[in-house]
Formats: structure tokens, sequence, C-alpha cells
């Protein structure tokens, strides 16, 4: 085990910085149990097909030897990115851009920025919760000094996303001084335990959404769903990354895009538990979804389609349908569909959850207005709950 970085909090707790899985402790695993994406597998999935513009560092928390909390970090340089996202074109968005550019080009994330929910860290019992965010602060600050060794100022810290009722603790940690912060809720779909099939979700919609699924059913007659296997998604990734990228690009807001391999590189390394599905018209692949085991929780990932045929087809909402279905059938307690398209995941039967973080600028003259800069780099987005359910 070797580290990039090591600093002694005090006479028992120390930090480890790694930039490799390879120099991570051998029981690293046992605190990511549960949480896919705190695994030695899934970071040698960042490791390998992380965004171009990401470096990732994770961090081990030692008391005198003993492993007692693991953590994640991505650094991003917005200043390698082709795009912020093209849908939105208006002076607001112009200005987000030159605001990214000029003063948040550098962002350090403590945890991660690809997905949604508290991914950042897990910590055993046997050290007291305010301690071990303390100790996460001084990693974030010691991550800072890394990255200025390499060249590289961080504008910009931030911590995401945490569920209301931890928010006081972070407060007491010292987090205070920096910018609390909402953004988009994270959509969840809650499965009641007496479901055990897609009919069970179908009997309890109303009539209204009950219609809504018929509809969306017949219009998609033609349209042939296959799970594809590691072989099928080399064989069609140049088509696959191509459905992702124009669906990315034309989203209200981007810090990364994914590479062309990072589809490939999920599959072989976490095999079964990443799953693929493309969905073919006339043999050709029109779009796919991807959903991930994460314990009793399964995970929406990313997706992509061919715009024309998705809004003929309602391609979309079906493969929300889909996910939902599979989930029931296989027994799972939750789906976590994540924020974006908040509306139409309403309309299924997700509800948001509120998510906070903190954000601090290294420019103290910044960092006194950064409510006022987020309000460009995260803007509110109108939308309407929908209750589908009698």
């Amino acid at each position: 085990m070797r580290s990039d970085f090591f600093f002694k909090l005090n006479r028992k707790l120390t930090i480890e910085i790694y930039s490799s899985t390879n120099e991570l402790p051998k029981n690293w695993n046992a605190f990511a149990v549960e949480n896919i994406f705190l695994s030695k597998e899934y970071l040698e999935i960042l490791e390998e097909s992380a965004p171009n513009n990401m470096s990732c560092h994770f961090i081990g928390f030692f008391d005198e030897k003993e492993l007692v909390g693991i953590a994640l970090s991505q650094f991003l340089d917005l200043n390698k990115l082709e795009s912020f996202g093209e849908r939105d074109k208006c002076i607001k968005t112009s200005v987000r851009n030159i605001i990214f550019k000029n003063f948040c080009s550098h962002v350090l994330i403590i945890g991660n920025n690809m997905l949604t929910g508290q991914n950042a860290y897990f910590f055993s019992e046997k050290i007291d919760e305010i301690q071990a965010l303390k100790a996460l602060k001084t990693a974030s600050e010691q991550l800072k000094a890394l990255f200025i060794k390499k060249g590289f100022k961080v504008h910009v810290t931030t911590f995401k996303d945490f569920p209301k009722e931890e928010i006081t603790n972070f407060q007491l940690a010292g987090f205070h001084n920096s910018y609390q912060f909402s953004t988009q809720p994270n959509m969840l779909f809650e499965i009641p335990n007496h479901w055990k099939t897609e009919q069970d979700y179908i009997d309890a919609l109303s009539k209204k959404y009950r219609d809504q699924y018929k509809r969306a059913r017949k219009k998609s007659e033609g349209i042939v769903k296959r799970k594809m296997h590691l072989e099928d998604i080399i064989k069609y990734e140049e088509t696959i990354y191509n459905l992702y990228h124009h669906v990315a690009k034309n989203a209200h807001f981007n810090t990364f895009f994914l590479p062309k391999n990072h589809f490939r590189t999920f599959k072989e390394l976490l095999k079964d538990k990443f799953l693929f599905y493309g969905y073919f018209l006339d043999e050709k692949l029109i779009g796919f979804n991807t959903i991930i085991k994460n314990g009793e929780v399964m995970d929406t990932y990313f997706l992509g389609y061919d715009d024309t045929i998705q809004r003929e087809k309602m391609l979309y909402l079906n493969m929300l349908y889909d996910m939902i279905a599979y989930s029931i059938n296989k027994g799972f307690k939750e789906i976590i569909f994540a924020r974006t398209a908040l509306e139409i995941k309403s309309s299924v039967g997700a509800k948001p959850q509120e998510m906070f973080g903190f954000m601090k600028h290294n420019n103290s003259i910044i960092d006194l207005a950064i409510d006022k800069v987020f309000c460009y780099l995260d803007p509110e987005v109108v939308w309407q709950e929908r209750n589908p359910f009698k």
C-alpha cells in the first residue's frame, strides 16, 4: 500500500490519499458493502474510463493503522470541456459559460459528479460522525495542495449530495462558513413490498396514467428490446456513443462527457451488476439504457436515443416503464432515477428528495457572492410534480 499523500490529523487519526486503486488497502471493500459506487471495482472503472476532464483520488481514513473510513474525490478541469450544453442558447447561458471559464474552471468535488446521492464517503461507527466530517474537510485541503504541486489551482471546492438530515453534522464540523446550496432533487421510486409484478404497478395507477402507460406501450410497437452482453456493447460501441453523445450534448447543462469505452469498461468490471439494454427498430440500434444493481437499490445510469424516433415512439417513457418493471420483478426496494427530466419521472411515480451540498470559492471576494454565482451555475428548473397513483 502506497499513497500519494499522507497527513496526520492527531495522535491517532491519519489520512492517506491514493491516485490508483492498486494502492488501496486490502479491506477497502469492507466499507463499500452498502454502496457499490465506493467499491474498488467501480473505482477501477473511473480509473480506466473517467471523462477526459476528470481525475479521481481515493481517500482512506485510519485510526492508528486501522482503516475507519473511505471517500472519493473528483477534480474537473472545465477548460477541457467541448460544451456546457447546447439546448439553451440565451444571454444568461452565455454569462454562465464565461463565469465557468474564467472563475470556476477547476472544481474539486468530494463525492461523485457522475451520480446523484450520497456517494462521497462511508465511515465506521468507530469514528464520531462530526470528527469524520472534519477529517473529510481536511482531506479536501490536502487535495488542493496536491493539485497546486501539479500546477492546478482549485477555484471551487464542493461537497455533494446529502439529504437534509445530514446537514446539521456538516455545520457542526465547520462547514458553516461554506455556501450551502440545494440542487435539483433526486427522483426516488419506492417499491411497495406487496408489488411482485409489473401488473401490480399498472393496477395502482389512476385511470389517466394507466391510459398513458397503454398509449406509450402501443406507440412502441415494432421496437425490440434486447439485453446486451459485453461482445454486443463492443460491436455497437460507435453507435452507442453517438446516441449517448447526442442526448448529453443537448442537455440543459454538462460538466463532463463520457469516453467511448465507458460502457464497455463498466460491463467488463461490474459484469452482471451492470445491465445494458438496447432498443432496436428494423434491426437498427435506436436507443439504450443502463441500470446498476446496488444492493436492494436499482440505480439508473446513462442512456441514449435517436431523438426523432424517441418522440414518435415515446421511447424514453417506455424505458422508464421497463426499468420499473424489471426492478419490481427482481425484488428491488427502490429505484434511483436521479435528477433531470423531473416531470416525466414524476409522472411514472418517482418522488423528489431534496439534496444539499456545500461550496466554497478560493477567492474570498468571489466567495462573498457565491450565492449569486451559483444561480448561473445551476439555474432553477420549473416543473410540476405529478401523482400517477390512485
